[in-house]
């Protein structure tokens, strides 16, 4: 597209904007994601399809489950990790774990057997209204939290620490436990939005805070994950603040599905990514994203919503006409990256999808011409003419079947 053509207020102001270095991203939807009370839990068949997605997709790493939830959560775990090693996958993994020996090691035990080098991911709650409501006291989480990432170490993993409703904790406590899990051997922490209570400019102070009052201080090479939910609507705003402020992964879940109203929205994160032209995501074929949220509403049995953004059905169609008429007109100058971009701000071949125009009661006779234009089929001026009638008349867009009805209708009577 020549920029000449569009004045992109969003890189108006560089100077406001931070350096963001090389985005990771850790895939949550077979561990977070199913904690939503509508999912269905799928096969281990359909969670190693999903992670053939997410490795086509360039997605960094995934967490595998929960292996101390029970025989079923180790089966699927322990599949999965074995897919990895035997299809030669590059997708790193992960494994939540309660801070406690029964959770590390029965993923310790997973290693053994597969060979496969799984970092653990080790949580525990930290905000005030959390410990307030477990009883729980300072010098507990402390001892929980140093007994935890020792043990996993000991045992040759790797150790990601997890503190939950982090976006609700109080600055000491904050440094307190990060500092202290790093002295006994954490490598990656990992800041939580547990209740989707932040903001942008909250996500952007919480990690600004860890990387010069933990990670800077601590002297060593300590990756900073972001993992947010969205509660108020800012899961993928809140992501990116996250990383303007230094973090350098961002954990999501397909369709953003979680628990309440679910996670941040992994695809949208590759669309931005994308599209903000952020390494590596501008270099990454990206057409198959849709097959990856299609494959995870299968298998979850979540539907998309016709509006949701980019793979919702709506995402790239219109009837309205003064709209369709743009679009039509764009397809005539044979510009098809023109096409997708005059009233979109989303790009759509960049995915692998295309603009579609349909016909309904806000639609023009463009609308109608290129629909049939499109199908090959004569576009006689009755034809035109009923089709049109039909869709203002209606209280809704109109489907192939009436569309072609009004054809087969004026057909006959012309021959």
């Amino acid at each position: 597209m020549n920029s000449d053509l569009i004045y992109d207020w969003n890189r108006s102001r560089p100077e406001l904007l931070p350096q963001i270095g090389q985005v990771l991203l850790n895939d949550e939807t077979l561990r977070d994601g199913l904690q939503s009370p509508s999912v269905r839990n799928p096969s281990i068949e359909e969670k190693i399809s999903i992670l053939h997605l997410m490795e086509s997709l360039g997605i960094n790493s995934l967490d595998l489950g929960l292996p101390g939830a029970g025989a079923q959560a180790a089966e699927h775990v322990e599949a999965l990790a074995r897919a990895i090693v035997q299809d030669k996958l590059k997708i790193r993994a992960n494994c939540a774990c309660r801070t406690h020996q029964n959770d590390i090691r029965p993923l310790a035990e997973i290693v053994q057997r597969t060979g496969l080098n799984i970092e653990a991911a080790t949580f525990l709650g930290s905000s005030p209204i959390r410990r307030y409501t477990e009883g729980w006291t300072d010098d507990f989480l402390l001892q929980t939290t140093e007994s935890a990432v020792k043990y996993a170490a000991s045992l040759g993993l790797e150790v990601m620490y997890v503190t939950e409703d982090t976006s609700r904790c109080d600055p000491a406590m904050v440094k307190r436990l990060y500092s202290a899990a790093i002295n006994c051997g954490a490598r990656s922490i990992v800041i939580c939005d547990t209740a989707g209570h932040s903001t942008p400019t909250g996500a952007f102070a919480l990690v600004q805070f860890v990387m010069q009052e933990v990670v800077k201080p601590s002297g060593e090479n300590i990756r900073v994950d972001w993992h947010g939910h969205c509660d108020r609507g800012f899961a993928v705003a809140n992501s990116m603040a996250a990383l303007l402020a230094g973090a350098h992964c961002v954990h999501a879940t397909a369709l953003g599905i979680g628990e309440r109203v679910g996670n941040t929205q992994m695809d949208q994160m590759l669309v931005n990514l994308k599209l903000m032209c952020i390494p590596p995501w501008v270099d990454q074929d990206l057409t198959k994203l849709k097959d990856y949220c299609q494959a995870v509403s299968r298998a979850t049995g979540v539907p998309i919503p016709a509006n949701y953004p980019v793979f919702g059905q709506d995402a790239f169609r219109t009837v309205t006409g003064v709209h369709a008429a743009a679009v039509i007109k764009a397809y005539k100058k044979n510009d098809i990256e023109l096409a997708n971009t005059v009233y979109s701000g989303v790009p759509s071949h960049v995915f692998g999808l295309e603009q579609l125009i349909d016909i309904g009661p806000m639609s023009g006779k463009s609308n109608v011409l290129y629909w049939l234009e499109r199908r090959g089929i004569p576009a006689a001026a009755e034809v035109v003419e009923r089709i049109y009638q039909r869709a203002k008349a209606s209280d809704h867009t109109l489907s192939e079947a009436e569309i072609l009805e009004c054809v087969e209708r004026v057909q006959p009577a012309s021959s």
